[in-house]
């Protein structure tokens, strides 16, 4: 499903991000139910008099057979719930490449780099801190939609400026790029769970295997491999690929161990599984919605549970974390953290979820003041 490109953000369907628009939470999971079966087929509807003479055109078998693979019930898996933490807010203050300005008046001020830029925030509801001349010197400003995943178009008030740029976070080289999505191609308040994740690889004395999930632009991938993990990259979006080996090809890391796979993330996953692959980490960032390249549908609320529970299933006896973000839906961090819990039922460990933030840092970076909410996190670990 189209991944990050976070504006055609579907990922795995394809978080570029991390489409909006919620959709209806699947039914409650049956216990006692076996682990992959089917829902019973619903009755039909009554179909009106205007309708009947109407002849019923045959449904597409494969819209037929990707339906069914949707409507799978879960049953509660057996065991204790893992311990848990509650809420944890994960800040991120920023980085010598990247940093909060200012934000307010539904409006974020952000430094990627060499530029200062303005997008949409709609959790800024407070006025900014910084008077309007320093907003009015942006490189760039994201116009029109402000949706998540809104198109919309940059303007830059001082001069045009190239598609991309080179950054550089936690020793990974990327570029940045101006999408039609309002995204630029990393998403910074994930620097708290890509610091964490290095700390595992660096300190875990062999190497971990690292699953990235709805991969997007590959900054994680990236990281994870030059702290000595074998990674498999997996995104939906043959752009979002694209980008990645770029990103790769910019600091000269071809030699890294990475798997650059583009695919629908559930279909990749389910095939790990009957292979009896095994992770250390697992790092997943899922859409609201998103299509696949072969027409596959992600949708957050009916495919999510039975994403982790396979997730679950690929992970090693030894393994350091589950992590899940999930981006612009109308829900409690407690609803995703009561699902991992479920989840991981009788592997033991604990569960941490709350939100990641972003803390404001004046123009230097160096004066925290508001944190701005950015996505809500629940992340699995072995103790």
């Amino acid at each position: 499903m189209r991944d990050k490109d976070r504006g055609q953000k579907g990922k795995g369907a394809s978080k570029g991000g991390k489409p909006s628009g919620r959709s209806a939470p699947s039914a409650p999971l049956r216990a006692g139910a076996s682990r992959a079966t089917s829902r019973p087929t619903p009755k039909p509807r009554p179909v009106s008099e205007e309708r009947e003479s109407r002849p019923v055109k045959p449904r597409p078998e494969k819209a037929v057979e990707r339906e069914a693979e949707a409507q799978v019930v879960l049953s509660l898996r057996e065991g204790e719930k893992p311990g848990e933490r509650v809420p944890v807010i994960l800040e991120t203050k920023g980085s010598s490449d990247y940093h909060l300005i200012d934000s307010g008046h539904g409006l974020k001020l952000e430094q990627y780099g060499p530029y200062r830029i303005v997008r949409p925030e709609a959790q800024a509801l407070w006025p900014p801190l910084l008077p309007a001349h320093v907003w009015e010197k942006a490189d760039a400003v994201f116009t029109g939609d402000t949706d998540e995943d809104g198109i919309g178009r940059w303007r830059f008030p001082k001069e045009a400026l190239g598609e991309t740029w080179p950054m550089r976070i936690l020793d990974a080289d990327f570029y940045g790029r101006f999408t039609a999505f309002r995204h630029v191609g990393v998403f910074p308040e994930q620097l708290a769970h890509w610091s964490w994740m290095k700390n595992q690889v660096e300190t875990a004395g062999r190497p971990l295997k690292v699953l990235n999930l709805f991969g997007y632009t590959g900054v994680a991938s990236l990281i994870a491999a030059k702290a000595g993990a074998e990674v498999t990259h997996v995104d939906a979006s043959k752009k979002a690929i694209g980008w990645a080996r770029e990103n790769q090809a910019l600091g000269r890391a071809e030699s890294l161990p990475i798997r650059w796979i583009c695919e629908d993330a559930m279909k990749f996953i389910q095939r790990e599984a009957r292979r009896g692959s095994r992770y250390d980490i697992i790092l997943t960032d899922p859409p609201k919605f998103g299509r696949g390249p072969n027409g596959e549908v992600w949708q957050l609320f009916d495919h999510l549970a039975q994403m982790l529970d396979i997730c679950r299933d690929i992970l090693s006896p030894e393994a350091r974390g589950l992590v899940l973000t999930a981006y612009s839906i109308r829900a409690s961090f407690y609803s995703i953290h009561e699902l991992m819990r479920d989840t991981m039922r009788g592997r033991g460990g604990v569960v941490e979820s709350g939100e990641l933030i972003l803390r404001e840092g004046g123009l230097d970076g160096r004066a925290p003041a508001r944190a701005l909410s950015t996505s809500l996190f629940s992340r699995w670990v072995p103790k």
